[in-house]
């Protein structure tokens, strides 16, 4: 009979040349397995991307859509290399991630046990002077007996993976980790059987102990860290309430959804779709876009995104985009993004380790000849190369960087910052200098109406409902502040020029000041407030200008106070017209700024700083401004910026506010120095210990303490990228 696979169904398009596929790869838990897995994918004609995360065990696989590749010789390739692999769906990865916590504690509640009882039977042995060589052989029986089945049983993780190594014929970490507890074992076995005065036993169940304590440990690191994105996958509905007739409703999967449709939002219900309600009023909550933890009202006319909770009204909102078009999905690809993205130091880290395997083999085997020809007998050579391969484990070189990364990528999400590349933490580190753009980036993307209070509320409502009718973005304004529902009706658009229509007898008018016969009005107000943009408002005789600009972020007074009390310099540089940019200038404190920028001209003047040794971060939004965030040594975007999938920012912000650029920097900084500690402790122990271990003064014993020491130690440090210094809180 003959089988087929299809996986198409998970196959996905990007930019309609490259098919993207997302598997789930057992066994993978180091830096060499991710080196081997990546080179054996990447060696396959027209495959142009093969990336493993570490924290979920997920691998990215891109190809050329035009070749014969198909999804199940990516599976068979990697069990050609000793993996088992699948295609990754969420709930299942979770599943087995949740069996494999579980297997993995069982495990260590094994070693546990055996080093306890091993420990006290040898206690006996190590001080019992007096001990009888039946009673020693005793207790090392009673050692074998607890220590044997438990080895088996605990060291499951490192011999089944090494076992598929081998079997692909190749190495990994857990080879030599496997062959010295296997000789540490057999050892004490053979010592046992001819009524030696030493066994190993203690040793051998201790390493798996604290091995298995620093796997487990890492495990729940990488648990919480997913439970990040875990919690945006939460967000995601999967099914939405779609509008199939005039009054009828069906519920329909998120994929059956198309932009113009129209969706029923109920009370309780969270939003599946990013769109523009059109009808209702209700209260929601998105804190995640905009930061604002308490509910907004939300009417006509209301943005709401994927993942915006429903609290009372229902609403009908129609889509602007659905499934993975969504805000909501791409965040989420951008801290996938984050999470499996290396860095230089990552990349550093992950050579080194992969130089593990041969080098610690040749090592221990050079270690026992040359013990041998230096009169040692081959028993205590032997244990001598054991020490070696226990205490030269790279377990502390392997997590140094990923774990710091890993770390640092949830608490800068946490702060409301996104990475959207490998080195951008090694980049926003250096920085020392910050250029801002202004419109949508210093201040709120959004209009406001500043002398809303001095307009008589009767015209404000007529001026917002006749505003409804049209797209300007300053008339949307005047709309917005007016809380307007219900459109006037008859409206007619002169393009260029206004909205007009007869109401109650008269006619009204929206539009420029000439359209409305209020120049004088105008006038008055832009010589009182040169940088705000103007739209008047007429009904028969009585005119009216609202004067609109953009507002300020509301901390980022605060937050270009707290990057220049760090010594980094502060630049604004805009397009926009000179009154408006000294206005903002002057409230933020910001001395160096300059308008009516061109794209060019930013782009000159970020080279020109760089030739100056400036290390500078550009933040802005924008199409205009996509060329100078790549000229910039590191870029960040607000949200709000244009659409993010075509964004150059190396570094994407959250929310309202401006503190994110602050917390970019300071967990940058932080992260580097404990990637330097990590690594200087990584290096220093092997430094110190291997020649220890080769001159025959460290036990296999005191080499798996040694070695687990290590690793729990970086992983300790690691933790430490979570906090910064006041004055990066997480993001409000």
């Amino acid at each position: 009979m003959l089988q087929t696979r299809d996986f198409s169904h998970y196959v996905k398009d990007v930019d309609g040349r490259i098919a993207h596929l997302d598997l789930a790869v057992e066994g993978v838990h180091c830096a060499s397995c991710m080196a081997k897995i990546e080179r054996g994918l990447q060696s396959i004609p027209d495959v142009t991307l093969a990336r493993v995360n570490l924290t979920d065990r997920r691998l990215a696989v891109e190809w050329n859509k035009g070749s014969t590749l198909e999804p199940g010789q990516f599976i068979d390739r990697l069990a050609e290399l000793g993996y088992k692999a699948y295609p990754y769906e969420p709930v299942r990865a979770e599943v087995e991630e949740a069996e494999r916590t579980k297997f993995l504690l069982r495990c260590l509640g094994v070693a546990v046990f055996a080093t306890m009882n091993v420990m006290m039977l040898s206690v006996p042995v190590w001080y019992g002077g007096d001990l009888s060589p039946e009673a020693r052989d005793f207790f090392h029986w009673l050692s074998a007996l607890v220590a044997l089945p438990c080895a088996a049983y605990a060291g499951q993780p490192f011999f089944q993976s090494a076992f598929r190594a081998l079997k692909a014929k190749s190495v990994n970490m857990d080879v030599p980790i496997t062959i010295g507890i296997t000789l540490a074992l057999g050892m004490s076995l053979v010592e046992t059987i001819n009524h030696a005065e030493h066994a190993y036993f203690d040793a051998a169940v201790m390493l798996i102990a604290f091995l298995l304590a620093g796997r487990f440990l890492d495990q729940k690191m990488r648990q919480k860290t997913r439970a990040v994105a875990g919690n945006l996958a939460a967000l995601k509905a999967e099914t939405a309430t779609k509008f199939v007739g005039p009054d009828e409703i069906s519920e329909v999967p998120i994929a059956a959804v198309r932009a113009g449709d129209i969706v029923l939002l109920r009370p309780g219900e969270r939003c599946a779709v990013d769109g523009t309600v059109i009808e209702g009023r209700s209260e929601i909550d998105q804190s995640l876009i905009t930061g604002e933890t308490l509910y907004v009202p939300a009417e006509r006319g209301t943005q709401v995104y994927a993942g915006t909770l429903n609290i009372s009204g229902t609403l009908r909102v129609r889509v602007d985009a659905a499934a993975e078009g969504t805000l909501l999905s791409e965040i989420t690809r951008l801290l996938d993004h984050a999470l499996q993205a290396r860095s230089r130091y990552v990349r550093l880290a992950d050579r080194a380790s992969q130089l593990y395997a041969p080098v610690v083999h040749a090592t221990a085997l050079l270690t026992i000849i040359g013990w041998v020809l230096a009169g040692a007998s081959w028993h205590d050579a032997i244990v001598i190369g054991i020490a070696v391969l226990i205490i030269t484990c790279p377990c502390a070189l392997g997590l140094a960087i990923p774990a710091v990364q890993t770390v640092a990528s949830g608490a800068m999400f946490r702060a409301g910052v996104l990475l959207n590349a490998g080195d951008a933490i090694e980049r926003a580190a250096s920085v020392d200098t910050i250029v801002f753009d202004k419109t949508g980036t210093l201040t709120l993307p959004e209009l406001d109406v500043v002398n809303a209070a001095g307009i008589p509320p009767e015209v404000f409502d007529l001026a917002g409902r006749l505003a409804l009718a049209s797209h300007h973005p300053v008339a949307a304004a005047v709309a917005r502040a007016a809380h307007a529902k219900s459109p006037l009706p008859n409206v007619v658009e002169e393009p260029g020029r206004g909205v007009r229509t007869v109401f109650g007898g008269q006619e009204l008018r929206l539009g420029s000041p000439a359209f409305c016969g209020a120049d004088a009005e105008a006038n008055q107000i832009l010589s009182e407030d040169p940088e705000v943009s103007v739209v008047a408002f007429s009904r028969g005789e009585q005119r009216v200008v609202f004067a609109v600009r953009q507002l300020l972020r509301p901390d980022a007074a605060k937050t270009i106070d707290a990057l220049t009390n760090r010594g980094i310099a502060v630049e604004l540089l805009s397009g926009d017209r000179e009154p408006a940019v000294r206005h903002a200038a002057a409230a933020l404190g910001v001395s160096a700024w300059r308008a009516s920028v061109t794209p060019a001209e930013k782009i000159a003047h970020i080279e020109a700083l760089k030739k100056q040794g400036r290390i500078v971060m550009m933040v802005g939004d924008g199409m205009n401004d996509a060329p100078s965030l790549a000229a910039a040594h590191v870029s960040m975007s607000p949200i709000s910026a244009t659409h993010l999938s075509q964004a150059t920012a190396d570094l994407v912000f959250l929310g309202k506010e401006l503190a994110p650029v602050l917390a970019a920097v300071d967990y940058s900084r932080k992260a580097m120095a404990v990637m330097r500690e990590n690594l200087g402790l990584a290096i220093g122990y092997n430094v110190l210990a291997v020649p220890i271990a080769i001159a025959g003064y460290a036990t296999p014993l005191i080499a798996a303490l040694a070695m687990s020491g290590s690793s729990l130690l970086v992983m300790l440090n690691a933790m430490r990228a979570r906090r910064v210094r006041r004055g990066a809180a997480p993001w409000k």
